[in-house]
Formats: structure tokens, sequence, C-alpha cells
């Protein structure tokens, strides 16, 4: 075995001395504050495709004498310094990536890749490496070098006699951190749930990743007796575990997409195209008929606004951009969410029929990886940081579920105290919601809050509200059918590969290039405002706070303001340019009138009411409810029992007509609890219990 090993060494060397010599070099002079070389599979295997295939097959043997190699290499450059590195290997062939759900039996003691999501992690750990074991009773010191197949000695070489005592100053100790990878969701097969399985990493691999990351695990799968954490321990059945060699961070977010130089001049002429916004607005989810209002905000979701920007207090500005659908079912809001969710490089796509808070936010449960105590697991936003989530039928998540989302709106971070447990976790992520009506389709005579089962504050956290009603046209329906049919025609012939290059439908520009173009803004561009776009969105501001005092209503707050400022920085960041010019803070504008118009109309007074989203309905209601409550009052001075029909009559005085009366009085007792009803036909003000 020692001639064996000693040829594996000389391949060892004579490879990294033809293809890593500058790598060596560089880690020689930075150690140890870097351990290890990072050596690609593809090379080895270039340079000697059986030593690269036994690599796979034999990684104990074949990982020792890579790392023997280098430190021969080192002590032949003279190295002075204790030099204990590592040789870390990665991209791995196609045929030794296995799903985590297929990992069994055959990859055992082999070199595989993993493609798995972080979804939790636990402190570090030391872990023998070089144990010092001290006798009683003759002093004698063994060092036993421990490894996952050493057997500790419990009798004295010297003396005899057993009771070796663990000298813990004189050992030396590695750091261990355990994580548990989780199959990708788009990689599961028939909708079976996501495998998971643990991954052990030591020494500079510790701390490298965090739950919500996406990575390429290179490891040797090992095994162990199964239920150890119990007590009880197995010996025919063994659960299995990843000793990492190498990790490679693959999910991406926007700012870290890979742009060549070649790209770069690309997206720059095109950002100098005249169209751009148009060609943008064209891009977004090109198979869905119309809706360009809806398409441009997406576009400007996508670009967001000037990141990192602080406050003179120290407090963080968000620069995401959030977006709620709200509207009548089977008109696409689905397939643009998903659409928005395929592009955006990090993201992740929910129901709201299937969450909770703690699947959105972070979860507490039992730490198997470590001492048995509690850990955190990150939820779904948390995983989405960087990115977008897109949440479907928003309005099905339950209102205790729905209260975990606001500080995830506002603040962008995911503030947890669970089992002992108090941490922040960070959720930097844009949110695109879609929500139906309760009753089935969008009513226009009812305001928003009374169709959609969703709280002001919750509503008052979007930038963009978006109803999207299904209105009969015919003109509009034929173009609509006609568009839907051209799809299905065209899809038809790719599937029989009879689509002619003059036939094929394209977007202005391709998802693969718009991504990149989104990146690049992302990445490279900070908008800031200009004077004249700062007075626009001022003036805008405080037109709106006019019309909110003369009505008497809640006026529209500051959050306002940042939102148009969001929305412009997005608009200068589509034509690259750092400034935010009049024309993008028109187009935040018009894109804020058009939501306000389109959400906060009141339907009874004609004109714009922006109670309707703060407080869930408008001032003119408000005030009428507030008027029959002040008629009970006054009547309740005369009589013990007020009669429904003397309050209806009395309404009548204020303007009120007798179906809108009884409306409210019954609004009041079933809805609001208001009022109650001890006789049929009387009512009384439920008044708190004085103690």
């Amino acid at each position: 075995m020692a001639e064996d090993i000693s040829q594996i060494v000389d391949a060892f060397e004579e490879f990294f001395d033809t293809f890593c010599k500058e790598d060596v070099e560089k880690l020689l002079e930075r150690y140890p504050e870097r351990r290890s070389l990072e050596v690609s599979y593809i090379e080895l295997s270039r340079y000697n495709s059986k030593l690269a295939d036994n690599l796979i097959n034999k990684p104990d043997l074949f990982l020792k004498a890579a790392v023997e190699a280098l430190k021969g290499m080192a002590i032949s450059s003279q190295y002075e310094v204790p030099f204990e590195p590592h040789v870390r290997f990665f991209e791995l062939p196609e045929q030794s990536r296995p799903m985590v759900q297929d990992i069994g039996a055959d990859h055992v003691g082999k070199l595989i890749c993993v493609d798995g999501l972080i979804t939790k992690r636990t402190e570090i750990r030391p872990k023998v490496k070089m144990m010092v074991l001290r006798c009683p009773y003759c002093e004698h010191i063994e060092k036993v070098p421990v490894d996952r197949k050493t057997v500790i000695p419990e009798t004295c070489s010297s003396c005899k006699r057993k009771g070796l005592q663990h000298d813990e100053e004189g050992s030396k100790f590695v750091n261990l951190q355990k994580a548990e990878a989780q199959e990708p969701l788009e990689r599961t097969r028939g909708g079976a749930q996501a495998s998971h399985i643990e991954v052990w990493m030591e020494d500079d691999l510790v701390n490298t990743i965090t739950p919500g990351q996406r990575v390429e695990v290179t490891a040797v799968l090992r095994i162990r007796p199964f239920s150890e954490s119990k007590g009880q321990s197995s010996r025919t059945v063994y659960s299995k575990y990843l000793d990492a060699v190498h990790l490679k961070r693959v999910e991406k977010e926007f700012e870290e997409v890979d742009i060549t130089k070649e790209d770069a001049a690309s997206i720059t002429a095109l950002s100098k195209d005249v169209n751009i916004y148009q060609k943008i607005v064209g891009s977004i989810a090109p198979s869905i008929y119309g809706h360009d209002e809806v398409k441009e905000a997406l576009a400007l979701q996508l670009f967001g606004g000037t990141p990192n920007k602080r406050l003179s207090d120290g407090g963080k500005i968000r620069s995401d951009i959030h977006v709620l659908l709200i509207g009548d079912p089977g008109i696409s809001k689905t397939r643009m969410l998903q659409y928005i969710a395929n592009l955006a490089p990090k993201s992740i796509y929910v129901s709201g029929k299937a969450v909770t808070s703690a699947g959105l936010t972070a979860t507490a449960e039992k730490d198997e990886l470590g001492d048995g105590g509690w850990t955190l697991k990150a939820g779904a936003l948390v995983l989405a940081s960087g990115g977008l989530a897109s949440i479907d039928e928003f309005d099905k998540i339950r209102p205790e579920e729905l209260a975990a989302m606001h500080e995830v709106m506002e603040s962008q971070s995911v503030s947890v105290a669970k089992a002992g447990i108090v941490a922040k976790f960070n959720a930097k992520t844009s949110i695109l919601a879609a929500a139906n009506p309760k009753y089935g389709r969008f009513d226009p005579t009812r305001y928003p809050a009374e169709q959609f089962d969703l709280p002001p504050t919750i509503l008052s956290r979007f930038d963009l509200i978006f109803p999207i009603k299904d209105i009969l046209d015919e003109e509009k329906d034929r173009k609509l059918a006609s568009f839907i049919l051209d799809q299905h025609t065209i899809a038809g012939k790719r599937v029989e590969k009879t689509i002619t290059e003059e036939e094929e439908i394209r977007p202005p520009i391709e998802s693969d290039m718009l991504r990149k173009y989104v990146a690049y803004a992302r990445k490279k561009v900070i908008p800031v405002l200009t004077p004249e776009a700062s007075d626009k969105i001022r003036e805008y501001y405080v037109e709106l706070r006019k019309i909110g005092a003369m009505q008497g209503a809640v006026p529209i707050t500051p959050r306002y303001i940042e939102g148009m400022v969001r929305l412009a920085e997005a608009s200068a960041k589509i034509r690259l340019s750092n400034r935010v010019e009049l024309a993008d803070a028109d187009r935040a504008i018009r894109l804020m009138d058009f939501m306000l118009k389109s959400i906060s109309m009141d339907k009874g007074l004609g004109r714009m009411d922006i109670d309707i989203i703060t407080t869930g309905q408008p001032k003119s209601k408000s005030d009428r409810i507030r008027n029959v409550l002040d008629i009970i009052k006054e009547l309740e001075k005369e009589y013990d029992l007020v009669e429904i029909e003397r309050v209806v009559e009395e309404a009548k005085k204020y303007g009120l007509d007798e179906m809108e009366a009884r409306r409210i009085i019954d609004e009041m007792l079933r809805k609001t609890g208001e009022l109650y009803e001890p006789k049929h036909g009387h009512v009384k003000i439920v008044r708190p219990k004085v103690e």
C-alpha cells in the first residue's frame, strides 16, 4: 500500500506542478489564512482520466495522496510554517451528481456532488484531530491521530494498565459544523416531498454557507448507525451524511449573475434604444395578452430602487418594491407570478392555501443535527432573501399567519423569539402577491376591502395594488381570443417540429438577456434623485394631502412618497442612468395615480378617497356609520330599547335612504359587533363592562 500511495502522490505532484502551480504558490504565500487548494475535476480528468476515476471511487485514499503531494511541494519550497492543507475538488461529472432522494447504498464511500438548498445549520463544535492520552500510573503519553475509523485505546502501551485519560489541553482540535441540505423544489419528481441530507463541514468550510443559500456540495457519502440521537443504535440499518470536500454557491442573487464583457456591451447598446421601456414591458410574460400597466409595474419591481440607503439616524430605507394583483380568477395572475419567479435568479413561489407564518418566516424545531436542543429553520421569505417571493392566493392566508409579514414587508427582516432562541434573519425580498375576490368575481360596486380578506395594514405596505377586472368588451374579447388561439397554434407546431422561423413568436428581449440586463442594472446603476424629479414628487404628494384634507379623510402618508421614489429609481435603472429625471418621476406618478384611481374611488361621491386603503372603507361610509350611531345614542337617552324603525326614520334627516340605513345597522349587528339586539326589532349599543 505504501508503494501504491507513493505512486499516487507522485502523480498528483506532477499534476499540481503542471496545472496548478500558480494556485499552489498563492496558497503557500497566504497560509494559514488560506488553507485549501481548489482543483477542478475536469482539469484532473484531462491530465489523467484513470487518476480522476479512482478519485471518485476511492476518495479517502486519493484525497490523502493529494494532500501528501501538496505537503511535499511545500517542503521542497523550504516552507517553514507547519503546513496542513486541504485539497478540495469540484466540478464532478454528471454521473456523479445524484439527486438527494436517490442517494443510497451505491454511493457509500464515493465522491459525489449534490445540489441542495441549505435550510439550517448548527453552531461550530470542536472535534479532536490529534488526541493526547495520558496514563495516570506511569505518566506515559500517547498521541492518536483521530479519523472516523480510529479506535481509541483504553490500555497504556507502556504499563499495560487501563484508565488512559484524555489530555484536552495537549490535544489538537478542528472546527466541525453540521448543516441540512434540501432537494431544490424544482427538482422534485411527481410532487414528492423534498428529501433532506446532513452535511458535515470541517476547518475552513465552517460558516461559509447560511440557511437560504443553494449550494453544490462535493462530498464523500458516509454512514453511521441509525437513531444515534435517540440513544438506540441499529447494527443493520444506517443513516447517511455528506462529509464535505468542497462547497460552491449555485443560486445567485440578481447582483451576482455572471455577465461577460460581451453581455455588458450588448446591455449598454440595448439601453440606448429609445423604445427600451416598451421592449422590456413587452418581454414580461409575453404569452399573456394586455395588462400593460401591470407588466410595467412588474418590470419596475424587478429593477428595484437604489439599495443600501440609510437615514441620518442609521435606519435603513427599503429598496425592494412590493406589488399586489387583485381581481377576477382566470385572468392569468398566477402565470404572471410564475413568470416573474422563473425570471428572478433567487425566487420562491408559494400558494397562500398551504402556508403558515412559520413556513413564511422561520420555525423552531428539535435540533437533530446537534445536541438535541432547538434550532431555527428558515422559511420561504428568508430563503428568497436577495430575490423575489411570489405568493399566490394571498387572501387565503389566515389573519394570524398574515401578521407575520408586517415586519418582512417594511423592515425586511424576521425577528424570532421561540424556544428560548432570539434571532433575526434577513429577508430582503420583493413580494409579488395575487388575491381573488372572496365571492368569486370582482364586484365594481363594492370597495376592495369588502371583497378581499386582507387587512388595511397589509394593503398599505404594497407600493402598487392593481385591481384586474374581467370586463365585457366584444372587440377586446375578439383580440384576446385570437391571441390565445395563435399561441396554441404555434405551440402545437413546436411539438410537431413543423414551425418555421417566420412563424416563431419571440419577445423583444429573450428571458436570459432580460435577466442579465436586470442584474447589470441592479449591480452597476445607483440612481440619485434630481431636483426636478424631487419637486415633481413633492408637488404630487402635497396635492394628494390637500384632497384628503378637503374630504376630512385620513390623508395619504409619507409611505407613498417612498414608494414613488422607489418606482422612479427603478425607471432610471431601466435606462442605466444614475440620475432620476423628470420623466422617471412622471412614470412613477402615473402608475401611482392609476392605482389610486382604480382602487380608491368613492363610488358614491365619484372622487378619490385615500381612506379606502388606509382604513378599509371610504370617508363617506364612515360618516354614515357615525351618523347612525349618534342617532341611536340620542334615542337611548329617551328609550331603554331603541326601535330599528325609529332609527331608520331619523336617518332620513341625514340624507340616508331606508335601504342604506338598514344595511348599516345590520352590518353593525352581524359584522362589527357595535350593536346587539336584545329584542326583535330593537337595538342597543354595546358598551364595555365596568368592573
